[in-house]
């Protein structure tokens, strides 16, 4: 067997396959021995190496064919959000053991329709509730880069964390993410690869385990600009079985790569400054901002005045919609049921169930948003809240009129931190880490993070693009272009 087929990109295996120079069982075969040695990461939860050893061989029957769509025969880790015939799919919860799907998502049907192959399942936050993937029922993911020599295990974010901890260190060619407040993003920039979320409607949210109804979104976590694009074009497409799923016929985001942004006007909003923001950070976003200068982009300075209210706007919606999301977790129908004690009711069936199942932080934002849709604080909270998420998008409405073609700002405050390290601490510490992601959300905008470069300590660092509206291939030749004049090609060192 070829050395290294697991550390190829997307577009460098679909060369190879469509060359006839590998195989898709060759190239599984890497990924899925990679995997077996990577257990310290904990990355993937549930393998399912012969559902990748069938596709993989019908993937490589269709390359004879020589008619073959880009995904067919690459290999992929998909998050355990994503529900997945026949196949565990708990969004890392205690409270869906044993939840094996009848259906498959909208997003992996695509995928597996153009004949991608699904290595396993991935590591991630409680129903994707986190920044550090410390919440998940099979325990913490583990990032594969380190601090220079120090040994401390850092966060690979989350709560993407098992995507971005699999694709940066090469145990897939490519992994999904859901993105609800920087879920794809912020892993992304930790690990040093990309990650996009599209427009929120452009990916179908049908069999993926909801958190946030109006803010969640699917998005690929690759290698490279150039494989998020092929990736995302494939997990695009008008689902009549998702409500919020837009009827617009899905671009050649591949062909959007020109490579040109000459004239182009990127916007740099002043509120992204943030008082304490690391030296680091702010350099790389001025290195980010004369990269595109260069390329011949006009840098304009921008105002999103309303930027300041998204976190608080974000942290009073998101758990609204979680607690009614996750009122169906009831140990009646599916999942998890605790052990009832002689003369208990259903009232106490639904309290031991959900005190067993739901870890702390699923427990501490479904009473938020329980709290916040009370009668009494309706309109204090969940409605202003609605009203401010209304003048994040209107902030942003009013810059695309004036012509800028996307906005960039730093993807995360900081690199990634020691696991254990924030978790003690307040939890509204962990919540900083969203400021520069959540208003993407609010506003329904598409977002990517590129690696940019590395921190005093070797870490990397991203930044991040935002694009207008369902112009993900502009918004994606924008973060080529940057890709290219960053040149960031470090991968971490083996310690696994």
């Amino acid at each position: 067997m070829m050395a290294g087929l697991n550390t190829l990109t997307i577009a460098e295996a679909r060369e190879k396959l469509r060359s006839g120079e590998t195989t898709s069982v060759a190239l599984t075969e890497a990924c899925l021995e990679a995997i077996g040695a990577a257990g310290a990461l904990n990355a993937f939860v549930h393998d399912t190496p012969q559902i990748a050893l069938e596709q993989a061989s019908a993937a490589d029957a269709r390359l004879k064919t020589g008619d073959a769509p880009s995904m067919c025969g690459i290999p992929l880790g998909i998050k355990d959000l994503f529900c997945t015939k026949g196949v565990p799919s708990q969004a890392a919860s205690a409270i869906l053991n044993g939840f094996r799907p009848e259906y498959e998502s909208t997003v992996t049907q695509n995928l597996f329709d153009a004949g991608a192959v699904m290595l396993g399942k991935l590591n991630m936050d409680e129903f994707a509730m986190g920044s550090s993937n410390e919440t998940s029922t099979y325990g913490n993911v583990v990032n594969p880069w380190r601090r220079g020599n120090d040994d401390t295990a850092l966060t690979p974010g989350g709560s993407s964390g098992g995507s971005a901890s699999a694709v940066a260190a090469d145990l897939c060619l490519a992994a999904t993410g859901t993105d609800t407040g920087g879920s794809i993003r912020q892993p992304a920039a930790f690990t040093g690869i990309t990650g996009i979320k599209p427009t929120y409607g452009r990916c179908s949210r049908w069999g993926i385990v909801a958190f946030a109804s109006s803010l969640d979104q699917a998005g690929p976590m690759t290698k490279t600009v150039r494989d998020a694009a092929i990736m995302l074009g494939t997990m695009c497409s008008h689902d009549p079985k998702d409500s919020t799923s837009t009827d617009l016929p899905v671009p050649d985001f591949e062909a959007a790569l020109t490579g040109d942004v000459r004239g182009k006007k990127i916007g740099i909003p002043k509120e992204y400054r943030m008082e304490g923001m690391p030296a680091e950070i702010e350099k790389l976003w001025a290195d980010g901002t004369a990269m595109m200068k260069d390329a011949g982009a006009e840098i304009v300075d921008i105002s999103l005045p309303h930027t300041k209210y998204a976190l608080p706007a974000y942290y009073v919606i998101a758990p609204a919609e979680a607690s009614s999301n996750l009122a169906r977790y009831d140990g009646v129908r599916y999942g998890h049921r605790a052990k009832l004690a002689q003369g208990d009711g259903i009232t106490e069936m639904y309290e031991k169930t959900r005190a067993e199942g739901f870890g702390h932080e699923v427990q501490r934002r479904i009473m938020i948003g329980t709290y916040v849709l009370s009668a009494g604080f309706y309109d204090a909270y969940y409605n202003r809240a609605r009203r401010v998420r209304a003048l994040i998008k209107r902030d942003f409405d009013d810059v695309f009129e004036q012509g800028i073609d996307a906005v960039l700002t730093p993807a995360t405050p900081s690199a990634a931190f020691g696991l254990g390290e924030m978790t003690d601490a307040d939890p509204v510490q962990m919540y900083l880490n969203d400021v520069f992601t959540v208003t993407v959300n609010l506003a329904g905008l598409p977002g990517i993070s590129v690696p940019a470069g590395l921190d005093k300590s070797g870490l990397p660092l991203g930044l991040q693009l935002i694009g207008r509206p369902w112009e993900e291939g502009a918004l994606l030749n924008h973060a080529y272009v940057l890709e290219q004049a960053a040149g960031f090609v470090s991968k971490p060192g083996k310690w696994w």
